[in-house]
């Protein structure tokens, strides 16, 4: 039975070792160079513990230690990301011939660069947790959104990915915000970027797309869609922006969908939950799909119904 069992086992080691061998483009073998996915999540955990120290990692930090706190955290974040980032960089062409002294020298550049904007990424959470408080009825309190709302945990991830984003630091980017879409059902591209005071209400199944442009004081529910009216183009559209821009002081309904990259929603737009929208829509107008006629059955006459056309309109009415 056991010999069965080996020339079975070794049948199967065959065949995958013949899949390898066919399909090259997915498999990492005789390389260093590979990124770490859990020192990446790691470091993801202790720049979370810089922006809100006291939240999360170590507790009761009293105000004579926070410089001490915060330089612990700074030398290790900056130890691990630089390395990170320097086996990133050795995934592009213009890096692939590159001396290792040098690769490690532009990665520790690009590392320090992007430390050095976490106080300004700071202050654009700080105007989230804000907008998340005062739109949202159901919130006790500030601690209660910066400790549970995924909401806030995902626009934090995408505002650090976002300086990485831009510093053209390869993969790491995205396996930040691929990890945060993972944990919270959000899914913002690191290449979007959003304005202050941004809020989404419950943000289930929320998407942002790469090239997607949002302002300031937006706000969105659960299930809205910031993307391409096509993507047939593959490759060739990489450069081209292919997301909406979003203006100031919009709010845009659970279901909505705005496409295309020249879908410009101007400022004070209120959406609807539904609506399809693949046109530019002019500012301080509402866009809404009328709802078919709903049948509503009376308590009091089990045998009759009541008819009643119910218009999007009464919607807005009550939840503006």
């Amino acid at each position: 039975m056991e010999k069965t069992e080996a020339i079975r086992i070794k049948h199967l080691v065959n065949l995958l070792v013949k899949s390898y061998q066919d399909h090259e483009e997915i498999i990492k073998i005789d390389t260093g160079n590979q990124l770490n996915r859990n020192v990446i999540l790691e470091v993801l955990e202790k720049l979370r513990c810089l922006i809100f120290p006291g939240y999360f990692g170590r507790r009761n930090i009293s105000a004579g230690l926070v410089e001490y706190y915060a330089g612990d955290l700074l030398e290790e974040v900056s130890f691990h990301l630089s390395r990170q980032i320097a086996r990133a960089l050795r995934h592009v062409d213009s890096y692939a011939a590159a001396e290792a002294k040098n690769i490690d020298s532009k990665a520790e550049e690009l590392t320090f660069s992007f430390l050095a904007r976490i106080p300004e990424i700071r202050d654009f959470l700080a105007t989230d947790v804000s907008a998340s408080f005062e739109g949202d009825p159901a919130a006790f309190s500030r601690d209660e959104i910066i400790s549970s709302y995924p909401g806030i945990y995902a626009i934090m991830v995408n505002r650090l990915a976002h300086e990485l984003y831009k510093l053209e630091v390869p993969l790491i980017p995205r396996i930040m915000t691929e990890h945060a879409h993972s944990v919270t059902g959000i899914d913002i591209h690191p290449g979007a970027t959003i304005g202050h005071h941004f809020f989404t209400d419950h943000g289930t199944g929320i998407v942002i797309g790469e090239t997607t442009v949002i302002g300031n004081f937006v706000k969105l529910y659960q299930g809205v869609t910031l993307g391409a009216l096509s993507t047939r183009g593959g490759q060739v559209l990489k450069e081209v922006k292919r997301h909406p821009t979003i203006e100031d002081h919009v709010t845009i309904y659970s279901g909505a969908s705005i496409l295309g990259g020249n879908t410009i929603i101007g400022e004070g737009v209120v959406i609807g939950s539904n609506a399809f929208v693949t046109k530019s829509v002019p500012e301080k107008t509402k866009v809404s799909v009328k709802n078919p006629e709903l049948q509503f059955k009376s308590d009091e006459h089990d045998d009759k119904w009541e008819q009643k056309e119910f218009q999007q309109d009464d919607v807005f009415d009550y939840m503006i």
